[in-house]
């Protein structure tokens, strides 16, 4: 490669959980082929989001900025593409530029993507099976909010061999960087046929907050409406519930369900994203390129009896963050820091040698790849979801913040007043009991809201 510069892979899935990825120790499945960065690069033990949900996670990681900023605070509220985006700048530092796959920022117009040479991307969701794209190409697309058409076959698979054949045919002179944004595993789960019968025989493991009461928390937990028991579907289970069985028979049912195509759509990211790396080493790219796996957010797996995101629990807090490349990050390395998904945008400029907008308020986490954490980087992040009591899940608003060792939450309310939570991490890591009335934490509670309200100033959003 005749520029210096790295070029920038970012693999995104939709909903796929930290603890479904062998490398974070999951006993849920075997992930080889994500695995394979951790082997050879660096797992973010606390990377968060900013909002748990699709479409504002996405418009975060583009801008850099927090939702109250770049204005997507909800799946209604679509991207201006207008904005600053890191792909804009990289694109105008010289770097050949794609996204394939999931965009799920709107369409059409100034929803379109932007800062792209190339765009192929499914429309809102999009289908696992057969999908139609959106084809967008500098210098051949005549339409300029691009051509649709239906390509057969397995939606992870597609987005996968669209990718490579833009990397196969791009300049090899210049640097590149692709956004190849899975759609799986987000719901409803449909795995790749190769993969029906996977885990057909195995018991999946509950997990140890799979019968939670709600109790000692705010109401939110109580009213959400992401129960496994009572609110998953029939197009989500593809069989009606077997008759004659308990409760908590029944229950257990849904759950092996619902979580053995779940790991069946992970299945077929994990081979397409191994095929990705091989494809990388046989071209000689593998020590010039900077490979991410992530996800747009967590997801629930059962814990807490539930499945979806939103909240700010951890399982829907946390994504999985891995990072291989060669020429910095040491190989099988694990850091602890907390980074957001508001840093990828400036990070990947410092890695281009792209000036960061001041308007950016993620912070470059480079010296966390090498190995270095600066002695100001952030001991607490911020966290808000702005979708209050939508009609499919009924979460509550809520904003909070999160240290190493505590959790702080403040909801909307349901009509009756806000109301808090306080966890206590190190002793509550399942985040069952809230001990905000606790008169032994009232030190703490005061600590951490006057936190709270110093990064909302200092971010610019109000309460």
């Amino acid at each position: 490669m005749s520029d210096p510069r790295p070029n920038l892979l970012f693999i995104m899935a939709d909903d796929h959980a930290a603890h479904a990825i062998s490398a974070y120790g999951s006993h849920l499945t075997k992930t080889p082929g994500i695995d394979r960065l951790a082997d050879g690069g660096m797992r973010f033990d606390n990377c968060f989001c900013v909002n748990s949900i699709c479409t504002p996670s996405r418009a975060a990681i583009l801008t850099g900025t927090y939702n109250h900023t770049n204005g997507v605070t909800g799946l209604d509220t679509h991207f201006d593409g207008r904005q600053t985006t890191f792909p804009k700048l990289l694109q105008a530092a010289g770097y050949q530029t794609a996204v394939v796959g999931k965009w799920h920022l709107g369409h059409g117009g100034i929803h379109d993507p932007t800062g792209f040479d190339y765009w192929d991307v499914l429309p809102d969701q999009g289908d696992y099976t057969d999908p139609e794209l959106i084809r967008w190409k500098a210098g051949e697309t005549t339409d300029p909010e691009g051509e649709r058409r239906v390509v057969p076959g397995y939606v992870t698979d597609i987005i996968t061999d669209l990718s490579l054949d833009w990397l196969a045919h791009r300049d090899p002179d210049r640097p590149f960087m692709l956004k190849l944004h899975h759609k799986a595993p987000h719901r409803n789960w449909e795995p790749a046929p190769r993969h029906a019968h996977l885990y057909e025989d195995l018991e999946v493991p509950l997990p140890a907050t799979f019968d939670d009461d709600y109790s000692h928390r705010a109401s939110a937990a109580r009213n959400a409406r992401m129960r496994i028991d009572r609110d998953l579907k029939l197009e989500d289970l593809k069989v009606p519930t077997p008759e004659g069985l308990s409760a908590a028979e029944a229950k257990r049912w849904k759950f092996q369900r619902y979580i053995k195509d779940y790991l069946r759509c992970v299945a077929a990211i994990d081979e397409n994203l191994g095929r990705t790396l091989d494809w990388l080493d046989a071209e000689g790219l593998t020590d010039d390129t900077v490979v991410v796996y992530t996800s747009d957010q967590g997801f629930f797996l059962g814990d807490h009896g539930w499945y979806d995101k939103r909240f700010m629990y951890e399982e829907s807090l946390r994504m999985p963050f891995l990072v291989r490349y060669p020429r910095e990050v040491q190989e099988g390395a694990v850091n602890t820091d907390m980074v957001l998904n508001v840093d990828v945008a400036p990070t990947f400029l410092e890695l281009a040698g792209v000036g960061i907008p001041a308007a950016m308020q993620g912070v470059s986490f480079r010296p966390l790849l090498q190995g270095r954490t600066p002695d100001d980087w952030r001991r607490s992040m911020y966290y808000r979801y702005w979708m209050h009591i939508d009609p499919d899940h009924a979460v509550q608003a809520h904003y909070g913040i999160r240290t190493h060792h505590y959790k702080l939450i403040r909801y909307d309310g349901d009509g009756h007043g806000p109301e808090w939570e306080l966890f206590d991490l190190d002793e509550d890591p399942g985040e069952i009991h809230s001990v905000y009335d606790d008169p032994g934490y009232a030190e703490v509670v005061a600590e951490l809201t006057q936190e709270l309200w110093r990064l909302q100033a200092e971010l610019g959003d109000a309460p």
